[in-house]
């Protein structure tokens, strides 16, 4: 016990001087250091610690005294402070900072802030839950102040206070949140024991909250937000101090396959290393590849091939799973070619990708042989991942242009740097424990036998997986224990794309190896990637491994399970491992280059590294066992827990050979193996200990099970209950589970709060933000108190670096997770709750992510459920949830509580429907802590037992712990389940419904209610009633802490078992028999229960569970049951009146309208169906549909019934539609049956008369500038929609829109009026001729020096013009909002980085939001769209000309018009049983039909208005103007536009593709058009067929594969609902132009025109107009709209037209009141392409739209064309006139002089299939080189795709010519000529024809910058210039990978249409007709042996003429030298002898 006082500063001190401070408590004082020279401020920070042997009594004092300190005179006081210690004393620490007084007793400025904390004996710090007083600066709202009456400071001497005291006199306290803890406010605080009260469920309404608050002291004090609203499924809040809350799913979900398809489409690669290559791509995901086809000798391959892979897997296997990309260049048949480079991640990161997909993304190519070489090249892809189920978007194929910024699109998830490094992977494996047995003993026993020793019958390795590539270490023979020490060597990019490394323990054999346990580590989990984050490191620490269970056995049904798939169900062994990370400098010179995996040996390391052994103690008592299933119901039955290796009795222990055994003797029970002998021998010393000889009991005793009903038994255990306690020993690192649990519990918390907003906001009652408040009040209180415990025990033994680094970023990431809880919580108001919450819900999975530890400690406890020595079934329990602390927080969430456990069958039993029946159902009690500790481990038990101890001789009996306790306390209670009803429960019979009935389970009690037959939501309206419920503990306790009730429901079968349907709990309110039996908790509130079939919901239950406690006078004093009791339903009693819901009356209306697609019914055809409506036990029969064949419609459309129905409307009965088929003789047949859960969306509310129409509207206008009263959808305008006034334009002239809500204004000249009253909405525009001057002169701007002329030709606009720029709007919108989006949370992100700024953040312009609006709301969008054009348009590509446009949607219509069910709705008919969630038998195979109609329902009596309108029908009841249901024929034509993304159907990886179309029994094949190998075919098609709605109202679109041979097969297809649309008042049947014209492309394609479209839907909708006025107006309603109205026809002429202005009323229709809705633009809509095999998944998307023209009305004119543009045929004429500074490759033989044989090559289809070349340059010496060579290139060009379109056959073997798109892109090398070896290549330069540098002027001009630079610089379109001449430079990759300049070429591109061509004929080369002239060569470039003199001249002359001048003159003299000498002699002789 001490008491601990931190000094921590002294503020506001005057003058400046040394200051002392003296702390006393009981008398002692002790002194601070001296501060030297401290000013205002004296920062002492000192700790003081005085040690109590009695308790701190409440009214001690402790006295802080502050002096000015003096060497020589005494010390001078300042002030003093003194505090009551009662705080401190009840809650066990506390922080104050409080002012001083003076000695006359007044209050000083300066102020003291001490820290105090006060630990009792038993080292317990005091209760503390409500939060620290951490000191956070600047804190707005955590500064309270009290009125100081005695709590705190002992001002009680100074009573008179001067007024000048109070403001510093308060002492102020510093916490996260809001109010000191309650304590201060209450007058006491909670003690834990109190605590749970609070959480009864709660009646969702405010009164209640006031009354909890009431409740828990003070009036009205505590703020709402801190109490915790019951969510619906009221156990799982009632969190109490001994129950812990069960789980209430029940099936493990990993271990199932589910099917995958992941789809990668390789588009191009660029900058691949290497020179004139042959490039192929090889994608390959695990053991599967394809490869697409080779490109020849580039190094920028174009492939755009498109590759799918079906998976049928478990997720983990299938996101563990690598893709791998990989370049090889030159592979064929024979040699398999070398690789250039590979890029790999694995599957999951795709997966966890927005929309599992990465679009468009450039792949960084890497070398895995050379490390060293950095970037091989880039490949485009995109890869996306499906799962079932999910959607994957698929952006639109528009043309790429931003795409070729390879650095900002690199195949990276987000966060991971562009420039990866390479790294070490350095995993080591120093040794393993607790082995199982991997091979039979009997061989063994043989092996004995011969060689006479025993060995240890397992030979284990460990195999390390980590991206794609597997390491072993090596094989330890027979050892239960092997040693290995060595370390496993991976070598990976960094970050690496895998995220997890796979690490298991194999046994090996000669036949094969199997796995024995498997550990994934998780890369995220032992890194961090933030700026003050740490690279992946853990251990060296223990892994546990589980698995299947441990007896061996040949055929191991559960070895899945040792491969780590599914949960594991047994201890398998443990294994000590460490990971640790090295970047590599690639640069340094000794580094191994290879990426080959490596295994070294490496040091051992001492035993005390992963911690300090410590003996612990678990402990758990069986409270009660039931519902044991009843196939193990006849013989007895025992619980085994284990833990590790300890209390396995079995199969546990494998004890290792003797001869180890010696060795290890020596070290004490250290591992898992010691512990059998440490029990079955007792010898050992360390056994010994103050606990005598404990022996562990791991098992109960074997016990017979008793019969509790039909399907379920129950244990005996009444008053008497088994206990088990195992002893074993583990390294202490409970630090790890701890600062796990503080997180998991905030985390709880925090989840069951959010469930609570989320309730809150679905029911719609008050408040939803006050509880988020509270919700993150309690986070930053918990993520403060976090940072504060978790900081404890640092220097414990074993603390490995992971643990530091991952302590240091819990605090980080908590201390600002805390801090932005406080933040948001002062952002939460009404109407950003929504987006808060998902904001916090990240804040849970970051929490739930961070409290994973990767560390393991002690492993997992089993409890097992045995019986005749076989295991049954099990639980699997986390130590971490039981283990023991003495801080509340960091204990488990289940130690020392009761839990109910469920025992499941292991393994792949557990799966499907056995997994989901309860094996067993356990009431536990589980402690696990330190031996030492253990004194208090029973105190969580529910009290009155007494212990029961083993019977044994031993000196310590007192510390045994109990072998079983005996309850000597009972309570009798009865418990009564009103059961009320059940909906929407799953369909268990094949009629499609279900015959349920419920069972309840309480205690060893069970009972059912009444069977109903055939329902999916019966109302069983039961009170079940419970008598003497024998229940074992406390009154008290039992009250607050019921045991929970199980209800199943099953479904009835006439034969064989019910069928179980799913199962939830309650918990029941209790009721003591001295409470009283009223308000505010009883009658208790019927609440809805979420009923679970393993992990998916089958319904909710709507029922109340009351437990009441029967006293001394039996029942009799029990509250009666007064039920009317009905006679006819004999003994069944009904729910009793308090708890039934409050009945009114309703009419329900129905509209029968129609019956679609009915299916056979027992293979007989449905002939006669009628509809059969019931709801709440009233109904109403539709009319006989007496030929369902002729007409499937019903004769009498509107019918209604009266009914009784609860006026809350949560609980509604659902309303049941059935289709039944009337055979002869009086048989009935169930067809099929739809349930209506909610019925809230067919209440009909009167129209409100008062409210002002015009508001409402207001609403949906086009959000440019909306003026409403509320204000509350005036949210500021989007980024976009502000750029210019221009944005707001609209085609056709202006829209005034006036309101004349005062008709004192004379109608016809209003203008807008702008008060706020007016709500009003205004447009701005410029005129059209305006607009088109801007445009221009814009251009003018923009161009600069070139002129052009690109008015585009009204001629030339087709269809697809329109199209395409429509896509290219539909590109830029979305990039838009993405922006906005972007912009929105980055703004949030500044919000909360902004953190304590000046700024509020609501101060800012709300940016962004608009962005989701608009996200949801595309179709408001038409006219923003046209904005774009207008303005941002003209921008960015001033060229653009003005198309109009149609409106491209992304996704169905129906999704967009809310599948038209404006009045007419569809309800699927369903029969047969449900599949279960993953298996194959998804609900679209149970549809049976459709039945169409709709419903209405309103409260009676109905107000008269209604009714007295003008036309009512009364036979139609609220269905007024709906059209009649008679048959009507009409012309449907289908417009097939293209299909993206096929999946493929042929071996090639391609498909065939062509159109089927079906409706009724007509079929239009399209087959001979087939088109050929093309996965995005453009089909481009019109369809005219006729029909007859309602018999043929299904279109399926399909698309088909073509087969040269065998059936055709479907690819996929899309069906269509015509009908709906017909009907629908969007007017689906013709979509509306956006312009009126009556010629040209933009023809109006609807027979009718606009101005009859307007009368008719004016007629139509009662509304007055249209009335056209003068000047271009016209009003409808009381609207007024403005447009143009003139129009041109053919000839040009301009005619007066009203055409326009009825085009602007429809286009904004949906702002007519009353009536107004959106009508449906001129659109094409994006299918998605499903296959019945593999449903959920698509095959592909179909763009197309459909138009319906009623055959009575005049005919539609011909369908518009939109089949595919046929490319254009150009030739480009390329002249290659002079190469300079080309590098010069030769050496001459002679000379040695460099020169080169120069050629230039050139091509612009893909494949090299059209290259030609110049003649040679020889010899150029100086790289220059003079052609004058003429290429001509002829090709077929798509403009407005910019590809060229080549048509060849793929292979020698194909049927026919496949079609190929490729980027005009031309290309030219240069080449040093070689006569007997390969030519060289020297360099290339690409050009792209669309938009390629201008070439310079003079080669000297020209630089390698010219290419590199090419986004700054102009670009041209030699599509638009026709003519360019110049020169670029040539480039090739040097060795060091760099671009360098190689040459240069001058060359003229000439691009001419080929008529022009056929014109002006020119020649190859230098051919006729108009040749080019010999190039001027010098003569150098001749060949040497064709004319050796000249040759000889040049080469020797030229360069060594002066040599031979030399060697010449040199020569002569010599000559004359010799004759000299020789004729000397001669001459001597001569001239001596005078001849």
């Amino acid at each position: 016990m001490a008491l601990l006082v931190h000094l921590k500063t002294i503020r506001d001190l005057r003058g400046k001087g040394d200051r002392i401070a003296k702390v006393t408590f009981r008398g002692l004082s002790l002194y601070t250091h001296v501060l030297e020279n401290c000013e205002d401020e004296a920062r002492f920070d000192e700790t003081f610690r005085w040690p109590t042997a009695s308790r701190v009594d409440e009214n001690e004092m402790l006295e802080v005294q502050v002096f000015n300190y003096s060497k020589v005179f005494t010390n001078r006081v300042i002030g003093t402070f003194k505090m009551v210690l009662q705080k401190v004393a009840e809650e066990g620490q506390l922080e104050v900072t409080d002012t001083l007084i003076d000695d006359n007793n007044t209050a000083i400025r300066t102020s003291v802030t001490i820290y105090i904390k006060y630990t009792t004996m038993d080292g317990t710090v005091g209760v503390w839950s409500d939060g620290e007083f951490l000191d956070i600066p600047g804190d707005p709202e955590g500064t309270f102040q009290f009125e100081t009456d005695s709590l705190l400071s002992g001002h009680s001497q100074g009573s008179g206070v001067s007024p000048g005291r109070s403001i510093h006199g308060i002492p102020t306290f510093r916490k996260a949140g809001k109010g000191v803890f309650s304590a201060m406010k209450l007058g006491k605080t909670k003690s834990s024991k109190d605590d749970h009260k609070k959480d009864e469920p709660a009646i969702l309404d405010m009164e209640d909250l006031n009354r909890k608050a009431m409740r828990l002291g003070g009036v009205g004090v505590l703020d709402p937000d801190c109490i915790s609203l019951a969510s619906v499924t009221a156990v799982t809040t009632n969190v109490s101090n001994k129950r812990s809350k069960p789980e209430i799913k029940m099936e493990p979900s990993s271990g199932r396959p589910v099917d995958y398809q992941i789809s990668i489409t390789v588009v191009e690669a660029r900058q691949l290393v290497g020179l004139n290559m042959d490039p192929v791509v090889c994608v390959e995901i695990g053991d599967d590849k394809k490869y697409t086809s080779m490109k020849e000798s580039t190094n920028c391959p174009y492939y755009n091939e498109y590759f799918v892979f079906d998976f049928h897997v478990p997720p983990d296997v299938m996101f563990d799973k690598i893709l791998k990309l990989s370049v090889i260049h030159s592979k064929n048949l024979l040699r398999s070619g070398t690789l250039v480079g590979t890029f790999k991640l694995d599957v999951g990161t795709v997966y966890s990708q927005p929309e599992h997909q990465f679009y468009r993304k450039w792949a960084t190519l890497s070398d895995p042989d050379d490390i060293t070489a950095g970037c091989k090249g880039y490949i485009k892809c995109d890869i996306a991942v499906v799962g079932k189920g999910d959607n994957i978007k698929s952006s639109h194929k528009a043309n790429e242009t931003d795409e070729d910024d390879i650095e900002g699109n690199l195949l990276l998830p987000e966060g991971v740097p562009l420039e990866r490094q390479w790294a070490r992977f350095y995993v080591k494996i120093y040794r393993a424990e607790g082995l199982p047995k991997m091979n039979t003993s009997i061989m063994a026993n043989v092996k004995k036998a011969f060689i006479g020793e025993n060995r240890d019958l397992v030979d284990p390795y460990v195999q390390v997986v980590f991206a794609g590539q597997r390491g072993k270490t090596s094989v330890q023979k027979s050892s239960y224990e092997p040693i290995w020490n060595e370390q496993v060597v991976f070598t990976e990019m960094f970050p690496p794309l895998c995220k997890r490394m796979k690490v298991q323990i194999r046994d090996s054999d000669k036949v094969n190896d199997v796995a024995i346990g498997t550990h994934f580590i998780d890369l995220r989990k032992i890194a961090n990637d933030g700026d003050k984050g740490f690279l992946p490191t853990m251990g060296p620490a223990w892994v546990n491994m589980y698995g299947s269970t441990r007896q061996y056995t040949l055929m191991d049904e559960h070895q899945d399970l040792n491969e780590g798939l599914g949960e594991g169900v047994s201890f398998r062994a443990r294994l000590l491992i460490s990971v640790a990370v090295e970047i590599l400098d690639t640069t340094s010179t000794e580094i191994v280059s290879s990426t080959e995996v490596q295994v070294e040996p490496v040091s051992n390391i001492s035993e005390s590294v992963t911690g300090k052994i410590e003996e612990f103690f678990l402990f758990g008592s069986f409270l009660e066992a039931t519902m044991i299933d009843r196939k193990i119901g006849d013989k007895p039955i025992s619980f085994e827990v284990t833990i590790g290796n300890y209390g396995n009795q079995i199969d546990g222990v494998s004890k290792p050979s003797a001869a180890k055994k010696k060795k290890k003797e020596g070290g004490g029970g250290e591992s898992d193996e010691e512990e059998s002998e440490l029990i079955h021998q007792n010898s050992s010393e360390d056994e010994a200990d103050d606990d005598g000889d404990l022996v562990s009991v791991s098992s109960s005793p074997p016990m017979k099970p008793v019969i509790t009903d039909r399907n379920y038994f129950h244990l005996p255990y009444f008053e008497k209950k088994p206990c088990i306690y195992i002893k074993s020993w583990w390294q202490d690192q409970r630090r790890r589970l701890y600062n796990s649990n503080i997180m998991d519990k905030i985390a709880d918390k925090l989840e069951e709060g959010l469930n609570d907003v989320q309730e809150i906001i679905k029911t719609e009652t008050a408040y939803p933000e006050r509880r988020l408040r509270g919700v993150l009040e309690e986070l930053s209180t918990g993520c403060n108190r976090f940072v504060t415990l978790a900081n404890k025990d640092q220097n414990q033994a074993g603390r490995t670096k992971l643990d530091k680094e991952r302590l240091k970023s819990c605090m980080r990431e908590m201390e600002s997770m805390g801090q932005q809880a406080k933040l948001i919580r002062s952002q939460v108001k009404r109407n950003t709750v929504r987006d808060k919450l998902k904001m916090v819900q990240n804040f849970l999975h970051r929490l739930r992510f961070l409290a994973d530890e990767p560390q393991h400690s002690i492993p997992d406890v089993f409890v097992w459920m045995m019986s005749n020595n076989k295991r049954i079934a099990y639980a699997r329990i986390p130590s971490k949830d039981i283990l023991y602390s003495i801080v509340d927080e960091e204990t488990g969430k289940d130690c020392g509580k009761v839990k109910a456990v469920f025992l499941r069958l292991p393994g792949k039993k557990g799966f499907g429907p056995a997994g989901w029946t309860v094996q067993a159902k356990m009431e536990m009690y589980l402690w696990l802590g330190l031996n030492k500790q253990r004194k208090d481990f029973l105190s969580g038990l529910p009290n009155g037992f007494e212990e029961n101890k083993a019977p044994r001789t031993g000196s310590c009996l007192q510390s045994l712990p109990p072998i079983s306790l005996v309850y000597n306390m009972k309570q009798v209670f009865q418990l009564r389940a009103h059961m009320y009803q059940a909906r929407s429960l799953f369909a268990a019979d094949s009629s499609g419904l279900s015959d349920p009935f419920a069972r309840v389970f309480f205690s060893t009690h069970s009972q059912v209610t009444e069977v109903l037959s055939e329902t999916l939501c019966p109302t069983w309206d039961q009170l079940l009633v419970f008598d003497d419920v024998e229940l074992f503990g406390e009154a008290g306790e039992l009250r607050d802490d019921p045991p929970i009730i199980v209800v199943e429901v099953y479904d009835q079968d006439t034969v064989g078992k019910a069928e179980f349907i799913g199962r939830t709990f309650a918990k029941p309110i209790t009721k003591m028999c001295d409470e009283h039996y009223g308000p505010p908790r009883f009658p208790p509130q019927l609440e809805y229960y979420q009923i679970y079939r393993g992990n998916s919901t089958a319904g909710d239950l709507l029922a109340a569970f009351e437990l009441l406690q029967i006293g001394q006078g039996g029942r009799a004093e029990l509250p009666a049951i007064n039920g009317p009791t009905d006679s006819d339903r004999g003994p069944i009693l009904p729910v009793p009146m308090g708890i039934r819901p409050v009945l009114s009356r309703y009419r329900i209306e129905v509209l029968f309208w129609g019956l679609r697609d009915l299916k056979r019914v027992n293979l007989a055809q449905v002939d006669r169906p009628r509809v059969d409506i019931e709801c709440a036990g009233r109904g109403v029969q539709s009319a006989l549909i007496v030929n369902f064949k002729k007409n499937p419609n019903f004769s009498t459309l509107v019918k209604w019934f009266e009914v009784d129905l609860p006026e809350n409307e949560l609980l509604h009965p659902p309303l049941n539609i059935r289709v039944v088929d009337c055979r002869a003789f009086g048989r009935y047949t169930l067809v099929g049956s739809h349930a209506v859960t909610s019925l809230r969306r067919f209440i009909y509310s009167p129209p409100d008369k008062t409210q002002n129409n015009w508001a409402s509207t207001a609403r949906l206008m086009n959000g440019y500038m909306v003026l409403t009263n509320g204000g509350s959808q005036s949210r500021p305008s989007s980024p976009y929609s502000r750029t210019l006034p221009r944005t707001l334009s609209h085609p056709t002239g202006d829209v005034i829109v006036n309101m004349d809500a005062n008709p004192s204004v004379r109608k016809m000249d209003t203008v807008v009026k702008l008060d706020a009253s007016s709500d009003a909405v205004i447009k701005v525009d410029v005129n059209e001729e305006e607009k088109e001057e801007k445009k221009k002169k814009k251009k003018k701007k923009k161009k600069g020096e070139v002129e052009e002329d690109d008015e585009t030709d009204e001629r030339m606009l087709d269809w697809w013009s329109k199209y395409f720029a429509s896509i290219e709007t539909l590109m830029e919108i979305l990039r838009a909002q993405e922006a906005a989006l972007a912009e929105a949370e980055e703004r949030e992100e500044q919000e909360i980085a902004a953190e304590g700024a000046d700024i509020k953040p609501d101060d800012h312009p709300v940016k962004g939001s608009k962005g989701k609006e608009k996200s949801r709301d595309k179709s408001r969008n038409k006219d923003k769209k046209k904005s774009h054009h207008a303005g941002e348009g003209t921008e960015k590509r001033p060229s653009k000309p003005k198309v109009n446009e149609l409106l491209v949607y992304n996704k169905e219509l129906e999704a967009e018009y809310d599948n038209f069910e404006d009045w007419l709705h569809t309800f699927n008919l369903y029969r047969g049983k449900a599949g279960d969630d993953d298996e194959a038998a998804l609900d679209d195979d149970r549809i049976v039909g459709r039945f169409k109609g709709s419903m209405c329902m309103y409260k009676l009596p109905l107000s008269e208005e209604i009714t007295r309108e003008v036309g009512f029908d009364p036979n139609m009841g609220m269905f007024q103007s709906i059209p009649h249901n008679d048959p009507i024929n009409v012309l449907v034509r289908v417009f097939v536009v293209r299909a993206t993304d096929l999946h493929p159907a042929d071996v090639n990886g391609k498909a065939d593709p062509y159109v089927v179309i079906k409706l009724g029994k007509s079929e239009l094949k399209d087959k001979e058009n087939y088109i050929s190998k093309q996965l995005n075919p453009v089909f481009g098609k019109a369809f005219d067929m006729e029909a007859t709605f309602p018999m043929e109202s299904m279109l399926t679109v399909s698309v088909y594969d073509w087969d040269l041979v065998g059936t055709d097969d479907l690819i996929g297809e899309t069906k269509i609902d015509l009908e709906n649309r017909y009907y629908s008042k969007h007017r689906a049947t013709c979509g509306i132009a956006n312009n009126y014209s009556v010629h040209g492309y933009n023809m109006w394609r609807d027979p009718m025109k606009p101005s009859q479209i307007l009368a008719k839907l004016c007629k139509e909708g009662k509304l007055d107009g249209p009335h056209y006025g003068p000047g271009g107006r016209v009003k409808v309603a009381n609207r007024i709209f403005m447009g143009a109205t003139e129009i041109e026809d053919e000839t040009g002429l301009k005619k007066q037209t009203d055409e326009h202005l009825a085009l602007t009323v429809l286009k904004h229709w949906e702002e007519i009141p009353r009536v107004g809705c959106k009508l449906i633009p001129e659109h094409v809509e994006t299918r998605p392409l499903l296959h019945p095999e593999k449903p959920g998944i698509e095959q592909g998307r179909i763009e197309m739209w459909v138009d319906m023209f009623p055959m009575d009305m005049p005919a539609p004119g011909p369908a518009i064309d939109i089949s595919p543009r046929k490319p254009k045929k150009y030739e480009l004429r390329v002249v290659i006139w002079n190469t300079d500074e080309v590098i010069l490759e030769d050496d001459d033989y002679f000379t040695g002089e460099k020169s080169s044989d120069i050629f230039v090559r050139g091509w612009l289809k893909g494949q090299q299939e059209d290259k030609q070349d110049t003649d040679v340059h020889y010899h150029s010496l100086t790289g220059e080189g003079n052609f004058n060579w003429r290429f001509v290139f002829p090709f077929d060009y798509l403009m407005a795709e910019e590809k060229i379109v080549i048509s060849k056959k793929e292979s020698m073997f194909s049927w026919d010519e496949t079609e190929y798109k490729i980027p005009a892109r031309l290309t030219l090398q240069v080449w040093d000529a070689d006569h007997f070896s390969a030519d060289d290549f020297l360099g290339a330069i690409e050009l792209d024809l669309n938009r390629f540098p201008r070439g310079a002027k003079t080669a000297k001009q020209c630089s390698i910058g010219m290419v590199q630079n090419e986004a700054e610089l102009p670009c041209i379109s030699i599509f638009k210039q026709k003519r360019v001449k110049g020169w670029w430079p040539f480039m090739a990759r040097d060795e060091n990978d760099e671009m360098e300049l190689t040459g240069k070429v001058e060359a003229e591109l000439h691009l001419m249409s080929a008529e022009e061509a056929e014109k002006s004929p020119v020649g190859l080369g230098r051919n006729e007709p108009d040749p080019l002239e010999k190039p001027n060569r010098p003569d150098t470039s001749l060949m040497w042996f064709v004319n050796p003199l000249k040759s000889i001249r040049y080469f020797i002359w030229h360069n060594y003429r002066w040599l031979i001048l030399k060697a010449l003159g040199l020569l002569l003299l010599l000559l004359l030298l010799g004759l000299f000498l020789y004729s000397f002699p001669g001459y001597l002789v001569k001239k001596m002898l005078g001849a």
